[in-house]
């Protein structure tokens, strides 16, 4: 048999864990050559430059 919980976890509990789960916003930056916009630190889509 798997592991089982020994006590029933309450809805105030699982939400405050559940608030710290959260999709992360990329960073975004303008690309220094042809000014698009761009994820950080990573090569413009457009141009090709970093």
């Amino acid at each position: 048999m798997g592991a089982l919980p020994k006590r029933r976890i309450s809805t105030r509990r699982k939400g405050k864990r559940r608030a710290n789960i959260k999709v992360k916003l990329k960073l975004l930056s303008s690309c220094s050559r042809c000014g698009n916009k761009k994820v950080y630190r990573q090569v413009c889509p457009s141009c090709g430059q970093e």
